[in-house]
């Protein structure tokens, strides 16, 4: 089921841990908690599901390699996109150790300026941050994903498309009142929260012996 709160990191992850557990069993083994890079996440994951093995998104650090390409050649350097993909296969085959050494090797040269050298600590800095989740060779031989695709396609039905339009402004309230609205619809539950509502209303301006009519067909 999709959830989504404003409350913070820590309030979803306290909601979201009991209902993993209610689904737990012996076919679902080992158990894998995915997030990405963002420095808050790993350690709440961390601290509310230990037992997990944390598997970050590839595509997080493979944004911070492009702004480091980005910052050393420029936009439009033809060898950009060589200079990307020669960190991305070593750091897939769990050498992170050797991506950094070459990155900072980037960074001091005499030829690379202050901006260009902050990028790379910036991204020197990450993997050296989260280097004990990126084990992406293991977590390819064993078949998990190492993306959020999947999660990134879930919450975007569920709070972009609703809650970012153009121009649109939301209270704190009114904003988790909408989610919760749309979690029910896309769970699948539209129809039972409705009846459940207009019973209850009902009830509420004409009793409880009366019963709510059904509506037309």
């Amino acid at each position: 089921e999709r959830r989504a709160t404003v409350a913070g990191k820590a309030v979803a992850m306290s909601r979201l841990v009991p209902r993993a557990t209610q689904r737990e069993g012996p076919p679902l083994q080992p158990r894998v908690a995915r997030t990405d890079g963002a420095a808050a996440r790993p350690p709440q994951v961390v601290r509310h599901v230990p037992g997990d093995t944390l598997v970050l998104a590839i595509i997080h650090a493979t944004e911070y390699r492009w702004d480091t390409a980005n910052a050393l050649r420029g936009d439009t350097h033809p060898q950009r996109l060589a200079g990307v993909r020669a960190y991305l296969e070593p750091r897939l085959a769990g050498q992170t150790d050797a991506v950094i050494t070459a990155l900072e090797a980037e960074g001091k040269a005499p030829t690379c300026t202050v901006p260009p050298r902050q990028a790379v600590q910036r991204t020197v800095g990450y993997f050296r941050r989260h280097r004990p989740y990126r084990q992406s060779d293991e977590s390819l031989a064993r078949g998990w994903p190492i993306g959020t695709g999947v999660v990134e396609g879930a919450g975007g039905p569920l709070v972009k498309d609703r809650r970012e339009p153009s121009g649109m402004r939301w209270t704190m309230g009114g904003a988790q009142a909408v989610l919760d609205r749309r979690a029910v619809r896309l769970n699948g539950h539209g129809e039972t929260d409705g009846r459940f509502h207009r019973q209850h209303h009902h009830q509420r301006l004409y009793g409880l012996s009366a019963p709510a009519p059904a509506l037309p067909a």
